[in-house]
Order: C-alpha cells, then structure tokens, then sequence
C-alpha cells in the first residue's frame, strides 16, 4: 500500500490537497434528482481506459492503478510529445502523456477486480493513445443513468460492500430497476483527510 500512495499523490500532486480541493477534470453529467447524499444523474458517453486484475482488493488496487497510470504518463504508442495538464508535471516524455481524471472507478467481478481511469473528454476511441499493454482496453461507455451515493472516509473492500448494500436498497425502496453491479468511484489521494474525501457507489438503473 505504501507504493500504492506514493504514486497515487504524485499523480493527484496538483490535481487536489489535503485539504480537499480538487482541480482535477471531472466527466460531465447531469442530476436529475438530489435525495441528499444519494442522486440519480444521467452520464453522456465516456472514453475510459480499463483493466482486469485477479486478487484481493489491495494488491488488485495496487496493480491496477500502477498500470494504468503508467499508460496516462506516457506508456503508449504515440510519440506527440505534450505537456501534462491535470496535474501539472514539469518533464516531457518521448510519449504523449494524458491529463488524469477523476473519479477512479473500481468494481469486482467474482475473483476479478476492474479498474479504470476516465480519459478527459477531449479524446475519443479514434484520437486516445494506443496502450503499450495490452490488458490495458480503451472502452467507450455509453450515456447511463446512475443511482450515486455519495460518502466520506477511507475507501475499503468493507467500506464499498457496505455503501453498495446501502444504496442497492435506496434504489429498491424507491422503485428503481437496477441494471448493473455497484461500482466504487474514489476522487482523492490517500493522504487526503478522510473527512474530507469524496468517495461514490454507482449502480446503473433504467
């Protein structure tokens, strides 16, 4: 974990502060109900940049994140060099490097973790960068509506099944249809003050 949160603050360097602000480019959505802490919004299509991972939540989240960090920071087959601006980096590599997003999405499927990082909205399957790995898959998702709950504290494997629980029954008490697996979605570095973290489940409804 202690390299996990080495490259996470690194990566999140500029982009939020212990304080909790963040500047880091979000997808865009729209709420189309507020209940407080839990909304129903309506996502338009989003590029992401995903992979697979078997084991337990830690080395999974470990693994996961490590690669495809290094896919954003420049391990991909273009050789357009820019300048990192989500967050500021003050290097240029022999590869394009790509603006980190947030959130970043985690989700388990039996013995399989599933990370991904959004790619900020300029880039579309045609125009993103091709992945020197490939268990790394660059997937555009399309418009969804999601049931969200939003919370605070320290992301864990207990914490994300416990907030799933909670808003899989909201939705099932107000009628909605769920139509997918809950999704953990994290906003902050780890040394973010938990209070302060902006944590998420997502469950896609109808």
């Amino acid at each position: 974990m202690t390299k996990l949160i080495s490259l996470f603050t690194t990566i999140f360097l500029t982009g939020c502060s212990l304080v909790g602000i963040r500047t880091a480019e979000e997808p865009h959505y729209q709420v189309l109900q507020d209940y407080g802490n839990i909304q129903i919004r309506q996502y338009p299509p989003i590029l992401i940049a995903q992979t697979e991972i078997t084991g337990n939540y830690d080395n999974s989240g470990n693994q996961g994140f490590r690669r495809l960090a290094g896919y954003i920071f420049g391990k991909n087959q273009s050789q357009q060099q820019i300048t990192m601006t989500t967050p500021v980096i003050q290097e240029k590599q022999s590869a394009e490097q790509i603006a980190m997003t947030a959130p970043v999405l985690q989700q388990q499927f039996g013995d399989k973790w599933y990370m991904a990082f959004i790619l900020p909205n300029n880039y579309t399957l045609a125009t993103a960068p091709i992945p020197n790995d490939s268990a790394i898959k660059l997937v555009e998702m399309p418009s969804k509506k999601l049931g969200v709950l939003s919370y605070t504290g320290v992301i864990s494997e207990q914490s994300i099944k416990e907030k799933s629980i909670e808003l899989q029954s909201w939705l099932t008490q107000q009628k909605y249809t769920m139509i997918s697996p809950a999704q953990s979605a994290a906003y902050d570095p780890p040394w973010t003050l938990p209070f302060l973290r902006r944590n998420e489940i997502h469950i896609e409804i109808k």
